[in-house]
């Protein structure tokens, strides 16, 4: 050991934890936590004060970036070069801060995440708001501190105008604790402000409809209002942001649009990882991504497959890709130097104290130039009262020394005043000099009882910060960049999906699309019908169903299966495209075939589900109840629905509610009903008992209808085109198992039966036969006839086509032209070569009586 050196044993443990607390503090205080009062931390206050010293103001010419960097360094940041540059390079991108306050000339980085250019290259100086934070600080209103080698004083913090913290935020990762201040309005935080200045008591609820939520740099969307509430109130919160999105049709693809992506996003990183979650398979519907941003502004094209939905691929975007994100505000802030979680009004309060603190040393600084000014004018005016003498008093000393003591003697002055009159310059001597002395001699005496009035009274000082912050607004405010969507949350995705009337229509080959029904026009019966879909060769379609798109859609197949999906998530189609293979869809077996389908509301909903059962039957008869609960957990390959037996296929499935009577077609002709409650409620796996017996082997059953409504009316239709309906009253209640009663009088005219179906005078008929062709007409167009009549022909059916389905429509606005004697007419409308029956225009609505009945 050298000679004069001691050891100090210490504690290790002592030692640590004390270096640890000064470490921590010293990051807590001096790097990574904002002052409440400006808003800025060190580093900024430093950047932007080395700037100020250097005169890189607004209104001059730019300076190299690495100028204004080794003269941060040298004088005040005793850190690395990069931590000063990375922290006015931030200061300069649009993209980071809501009001820039660098103004940057180079490459200065990009929201893909670039890097700016080296310090070397670019250029900066201030932006004008960033001269309103340092207004004054020549006045003596804030404190200065030694910098890092004590040569130089440094502001502590800065006079600023601007609620700097509430407009541009701020991050900060410190030891033991972070903050996280999401970026304001500058026009809403100064009208909350002055709204706090009116009363001191204004509840946070109150400052919340002049400061709305946050504003941020990027724009985008705020979506939901409850995070942005619980940051007011109590300075922690959690704000879902969305990018701003529309949807346009792109060389005849529907694309998703993104103009504004959420705060903090990097957009080339976005778009790589939604590209590798499209590879992946876990975002279906886009076929690919364009970036096509530009000077103008941000760009994001995703081109959709055809068959896609485009709010269910946006919903699955926003569920998995940073299209949105969310902002954790943590409002932590440095106030007297502690750290502080600070809510809405209290970041308010303390803006409005430090200003008031800053207005009050201003003022006083200002009076006590003023005071000093006036004294030495007061001095001025005796010597140019007196020149003569003062000229005489002069020239008679020796030195300047004794010209003072003179002056001091002769007139009384203080040695200010005499200094001042001894320096005085010749020209000063004329009249016009001295009348400009006494008048700023009066401006400087109302100067000081201004500055007085003001430093006696509060009320003074107030209306003078409202004012200076409205000019401020009047400069520098602007309109919201982020929308906000009050209604947000956590919705789900049918919200953003319309809840309208669909056409669903399944092919013989497995075919399904959803049309809008607004496409299919009401047309007299006899018409020949408009083209539909256009569909594979040998294929036609064959079956026609009516839903919304919140509805679920059950799907029963010939097999016993069962599987459903949202009937949004069909694919849409126009009325005359092919449609999406069903395979495609759910996970149904190649030589399965979807033969029923129930529209149904929320599986989820016990109530609902345990209320409600599902009636099924077979081709060869067989009938099975079951309860709707048992259906309501789906899984990816489908669940059994019925036990089907050989030779025999699942025809029909309704939803009932355990008191409906069931009408059994076969299409030999007869009918049977019976009453729900004669068939017990059975498991999912059971194969059901018998509904109806048919008459041979060639017979089977062609539609099954459950029935509340006592009132309701039965409409048949042959396959050659022929239909009818009857009252419900004329088939009687027999029990489940019988042959039946006729329903319509088969014969080689009319073909075999091919639909039933309940129908009131409300509804629509829409017949699709297996060429493609489509006709729609009001059931009201068809008059009521007896049980066993052979019915009218509701559609010409040319060569060897025939109906492959009919079903009813709830009939929206038919089309209804008026005739030139104000008779009002259906409006047939067909594709081409129209036809209409030589039964309709003849006015032979053939109908054959038969009431023959078994």
């Amino acid at each position: 050991m050298a000679e004069g050196e001691k050891l100090i044993p210490i504690n290790i443990e002592e030692e640590m934890k004390s270096s640890y607390i000064d470490y921590s503090m010293s990051v807590i205080v001096s790097r990574a936590l904002p002052d409440v009062r400006d808003g800025l931390k060190p580093v900024h206050r430093r950047v932007l004060f080395g700037m100020y010293e250097l005169g890189v103001f607004s209104n001059r010419a730019h300076k190299k970036s690495a100028r204004i960097v080794g003269e941060v360094l040298g004088k005040y940041h005793p850190h690395g070069d990069s931590s000063v540059y990375d922290a006015m390079v931030r200061m300069a991108q649009e993209w980071s801060l809501r009001y820039l306050l660098v103004d940057g000339q180079g490459n200065f980085g990009s929201i893909d995440g670039d890097s700016p250019a080296a310090m070397r290259y670019t250029e900066a100086r201030m932006q004008k708001i960033s001269e309103e934070i340092m207004a004054d600080i020549d006045k003596e209103t804030v404190d200065f501190q030694l910098n890092f080698d004590d040569t130089l004083q440094e502001p502590k913090v800065m006079p600023t105008k601007v609620p700097a913290l509430l407009i541009n935020g701020a991050s900060g990762i410190a030891v033991g604790m972070a903050t996280n201040m999401a970026p304001h309005n500058l026009t809403e935080v100064i009208d909350g402000t002055l709204a706090y200045i009116d009363n001191n008591e204004i509840e946070i609820d109150e400052l919340m409809s002049h400061v709305k939520a946050p504003d941020f740099p990027t724009g985008g969307i705020i979506y939901g209002y409850e995070g942005v509430r619980e940051a007011f109130k109590t300075g922690r919160g959690r704000i879902v942001m969305r990018a701003k999105v529309n949807f346009e049709e792109v060389d005849g693809r529907d694309c998703i649009i993104v103009t504004e992506i959420p705060y903090q996003v990097n957009k080339a990183e976005m778009i790589k990882k939604t590209a590798d979650l499209v590879n992946e398979k876990k975002i279906e519907g886009i076929s690919n991504i364009r970036d096509e941003s530009d000077r103008n502004g941000m760009r994001i094209v995703y081109i959709l497959k055809r068959e896609a939905v485009p709010n269910v691929v946006l919903n699955t975007l926003y569920k998995y890709t940073q299209l949105q994100s969310s902002f954790s505000v943590n409002n932590i802030a440095l106030v007297n130097g502690r750290p502080q979680l600070l809510n809405l009004k209290e970041l308010i309060h303390y803006f409005v104290e430090h200003r008031h603190d800053v207005v009050t040393r201003r003022a006083q600084y200002e009076l006590r130039k003023a005071e000093e000014r006036a004294h030495i004018l007061e001095g001025l005016i005796i010597a140019s009262d007196n020149i003569d003498e003062v000229i005489q008093l002069i020239r008679s000393s020796s030195n300047t020394d004794q010209a003072k003591e003179k002056l001091i003697e002769r007139f009384k002055l203080s040695e200010i005043q005499a200094k001042a009159i001894v320096e005085m310059r010749l020209r000063q001597l004329t009249g016009l000099e001295q009348d400009k002395l006494r008048a700023e001699y009066e401006e400087i005496m109302k100067l000081i009882n201004h500055l007085k009035e003001l430093l006696a009274s509060k009320e003074l000082r107030m209306n003078l910060i409202k004012e200076e912050l409205t000019e401020i607004k009047d400069k520098y405010g602007d309109n919201r960049r982020s929308q906000i969507e009050y209604a947000g949350g956590d919705v789900s995705i049918e919200d953003l999906i319309a809840d309208e009337n669909v056409v669903i229509t399944i092919s013989h080959a497995g075919y399904i699309k959803r049309t809008n029904l607004s496409e299919y026009k009401t047309q007299n019966r006899g018409g020949v019908g408009q083209k539909g879909v256009a569909t594979r060769d040998q294929d036609f379609l064959e079956h026609l169903f009516v839903a919304t798109n919140h509805q679920y859609m059950m799907f029963f197949t010939q097999k016993g299966k069962c599987f459903w999906m949202r009937v949004y998530e069909i694919p849409e189609g126009s009325k005359t495209s092919k449609g999406r293979a069903i395979q495609n869809l759910i996970n149904i077996e190649p030589d399965d075939k979807v033969k029923a389908f129930i529209c149904t509301q929320d599986l989820k909903n016990q109530e609902y589900v345990n209320s409600h059962y599902v009636i099924m039957a077979t081709k060869q008869g067989q009938v099975k109840k079951t309860l709707l609960e048992q259906y309501s957990r789906p899984r990816v390959n489908g669940i059994a629905a019925i036990t089907i037996k050989e030779d025999d296929e699942l025809l029909e499935a309704k939803l009932t509610t355990g008191e409906s009577q069931i009408l059994i077609a076969v299409k030999s002709g007869k009918l049977v009903r019976f009453e729900e409650s004669k068939t017990r409620p059975m498991g999912r796996s059971a194969s059901g008992v018998r509904g109806i017996t048919l008459r041979d082997e060639k017979d089977e059953v062609i539609g099954m209808v459950s029935v509340n409504d006592m009132e309701s009316e039965i409409l048949v239709v042959s396959e050659n085109g022929y239909g009818k309906r009857s009252s419900l009253e004329d088939y009687r209640i027999t029990n489940r198992g019988g042959k039946g009663v006729k329903t319509l009088n088969i014969t080689d005219k009319t073909g075999d039966l091919i639909s039933i179906n309940s129908v009131t005078d409300a509804d629509d008929l829409m017949i699709i036969n297996k060429s493609g062709l489509t006709i729609r007409m009001e059931v009201s167009d068809l008059r009521v006839m007896g049980r066993a009549t052979q019915g009218v022909r509701l559609i010409n059916i040319k060569g060897n086509d025939s109906i492959a389905a009919v079903t009813k429509v709830i009939r929206e606005d038919n089309v209804i032209e008026e005739t030139p004697d104000g008779e009002e007419v259906l409006h047939v409308d067909s594709i081409s070569n129209p036809e209409i029956s030589e039964d309709i225009v003849e006015g032979n609505t053939e109908e054959i009586d038969d009431n023959t009945e078994e």
